[in-house]
């Protein structure tokens, strides 16, 4: 018979019965990843209906970039202080109840829909039976902000509960908390460490298969009018195409909260350890060194460390983290790639529908059907490079350096493939952003008594945009009387002023450049797929750069700063930028609301270049992280060979025999 040693019988008692499908750390890699890829399809959903939430609370995308990364602000104050706990408490509940808090904040997310009233869109002339007009009407002069929707919806104005979303974002960072260190801790110290790389690159594809089903899932519920649940669906006569249509945002969040209710069930039922995933000799806690060892204070390996001793040492773990060259140098390159990916997934589908005249819905399901998809398949990619390879920490660096070259050299045609902005009429453009201005209507409309809100589009039979047929001077509606929607608009002063007047059609004449969308979405998805090839590499000279004691609280700083350096800021940063192109922003009860229409080039130069810009940033620090890491490797195989290592290799030799 075979003995069992009794560190063999601890670790059976703490884990649990062996024969448990759950003690298996297999069965907690697919758990885990069913979680995050739940987690954030519902972080993710928010950025899949940025667009539609700008013009449903009127917003800029500045307000709704702080918004995305408001939920960054909990989670930064508490992941390190949660992570540096990470081998001292039950890790699997612990994620259970995060998310069960991420749940909850998903639900409170769509309580807006319900507290405000029915969508009411700019004055515009919908059906037959309709009292609204927005044609040009003479005898009524200026209208002013009052004649509007302001006074029906006075006392739920969207700007009052939009601090709703504010807080179940602050709640889903909360949650979130614990999920990703404690479950990527776990898979490493139960894994063995051949599988330990896959099985990270396996959950970091999985995690962004998330953010991919959110944007499936934003493209089928934004196809459903935003107030379905208050009126019938033969009453809506806006189409999914019409600039003023809101689909139902809300939605997506009740589908993505009630899936991460289901997917946290299993946490609850997982062992605080499971025994190791190599040789049964190799227990979980001799390859797992005691935290106190770490501040070479407490000799004791199982002794617990209070609050106060944690506040007392964290500052010097903190430091010696810090000064690690490896660490910090690869936490910012990884800074400058989450940047650039905080530019992707927030306002991707914005800078599609506005460059290729796309709808909200199609613009999310290319990117969840092509370009996450891609950066998922580079992070396999990256993880099966390395086991199939075995890579040093040297040849890490190496894979990374050589995918940011060539992400950043298929990135550069990108700022060349675009549309530029409309040709479009308006009494309100910025003359110095308006590029696309085709003449100030001002004149022609000026006895029509146009409303300073009407955002109702048609285009003219001269190729322009008007903002509305009232400032196109149109005096005419035609309707469908089958469908008993608008026809056309006739009788256009402003499109034909020295005749009898042009004709307009309901709708954006478009940007006109098509045809080069799928050239765009190719290069966009490889420069993604050669990007992403860099993550599971990256990731793992972080965990072997660190002493492995301090391991949970390495992940926990390197979230932080992440988190610091890039998710919070970045979202603002973009929005900010993207704002900065605005040529004419919409208004609603007197204050400025969503943009009605962007320089198109500008916008392309400053949102692919900013990428772009980040990308170099990151290629420079990981080829510092190469040069480090090869002069630290040859200053090892120096030591090696000396001749003190020689006598100590003798020394251990003798002593086994």
């Amino acid at each position: 018979m075979t003995a069992t040693s009794p560190k063999s019988d601890t670790q059976t008692k703490r884990s649990g019965a062996c024969w448990s499908p759950l003690n298996n750390i297999k069965v907690f890699v697919f758990c885990h990843g069913l979680l995050q890829l739940s987690q954030l399809l519902l972080t993710g959903y928010l950025r899949s209906t940025i667009s539609t939430i700008e013009k449903r609370f009127g917003v800029s995308s500045q307000t709704t970039g702080i918004l995305s990364s408001f939920n960054e602000i909990g989670n930064t104050v508490l992941i390190v202080f949660v992570s540096y706990f990470g081998s001292r408490v039950h890790r699997p509940r612990f994620i259970g109840l995060g998310a069960m808090v991420v749940c909850t904040a998903g639900f409170i997310m769509c309580l807006p829909h319900f507290i405000m009233g029915q969508y009411e869109y700019d004055k515009s002339t919908t059906s037959i039976s309709s009292n609204n007009t927005d044609t040009c009407q003479p005898g009524l002069y200026g209208l002013s902000d009052s004649d509007d929707q302001c006074v029906n919806n006075m006392g739920k104005q969207n700007s009052d509960i939009l601090w709703i979303l504010f807080v179940g974002q602050f709640l889903l960072g909360i949650g979130g908390v614990p999920i990703q260190p404690f479950g990527i801790s776990y898979i490493d110290d139960y894994a063995s460490k051949r599988n330990s790389p896959l099985y990270i690159g396996i959950l970091f594809a999985v995690t962004v298969m998330g953010p991919g089903v959110a944007f499936i899932l934003g493209s089928a519920v934004l196809r459903f009018y935003v107030d379905i649940d208050k009126i019938p669906a033969g009453d809506v006569t806006l189409t999914p195409s019409d600039p003023r249509w809101i689909g139902a945002w809300w939605l997506g969040f009740i589908v993505a909260a009630s899936i991460v209710a289901v997917a946290a069930v299993p946490y609850f039922f997982f062992p605080r350890e499971m025994p190791k995933e190599e040789a049964a000799s190799e227990s979980a806690e001799e390859s797992k060194p005691a935290l106190m060892d770490a501040f070479k204070s407490n000799p004791e390996p199982n002794q617990a460390i209070s609050l106060g001793q944690f506040i007392k040492v964290f500052p010097k773990v903190l430091l010696r983290t810090l000064k690690n060259p490896i660490f910090i140098l690869v936490v910012l390159a990884q800074a400058n790639l989450s940047a650039m990916v905080c530019g992707l997934a927030t306002f991707m589908a914005k800078f599609l529908e506005r460059q290729f005249t796309l709808t909200a819905s199609m613009a999310n399901l290319m990117l969840g059907s092509v370009n996450v998809p891609g950066a998922m398949l580079g992070i396999v990619l990256g993880g099966v490079i390395m086991k199939r390879y075995r890579l040093s920490l040297r040849q890490c660096g190496a894979v990374c350096v050589f995918g940011l070259l060539c992400c950043v050299l298929v990135a550069v045609p990108l700022l060349f493939l675009g549309c530029s902005t409309q040709q479009f009429a308006s009494p309100y453009a910025d003359p110095h952003m308006s590029v696309g201005l085709w003449h100030n209507v001002s004149q022609c409309s000026s006895k029509c008594g146009c409303s300073s809100t009407a955002f109702n589009p048609i285009c003219g039979s001269d190729g322009v945009e008007y903002i509305s047929p009232c400032y196109a001077g149109c005096e005419t509606v035609n309707f469908n009387p089958q469908g008993n929607k608008v026809m056309n608009y006739t009788r256009c002063l402003c499109i034909s002023p020295e005749g009898s007047g042009g004709t307009a059609t309901p709708g954006t004449c478009g940007t006109g450049c098509y045809h080069l969308f799928m050239p765009f979405m190719f290069l966009s998805c490889l420069a993604g797929i050669i990007a992403s090839t860099s993550q599971t590499p990256s990731f793992m000279i972080i965990l072997r750069s660190v002493n492995p004691a301090e391991k949970s609280l390495a992940i926990g700083i390197h979230f932080m700063l992440l988190r610091i350096l890039a998710w919070l800021p970045g979202p603002v940063m973009f929005g900010s930028m993207i704002d900065s192109t605005c040529i004419l922003w919409g208004k609603k009860c007197g204050s400025k609301a969503a943009c009605q229409y962007y320089n198109n080039n500008l916008l392309r130069l400053r949102y692919i270049g900013l990428q772009i810009l980040f990308e170099v940033g990151a290629l420079i620090l990981f080829i510092a992280v190469y040069f480090v890491l090869r002069r630290q490797e040859k200053a090892q195989l120096e030591a090696e060979d000396s001749p003190e290592a020689h006598k100590l290799n003798e020394k251990k030799a003798s002593v086994k025999i």
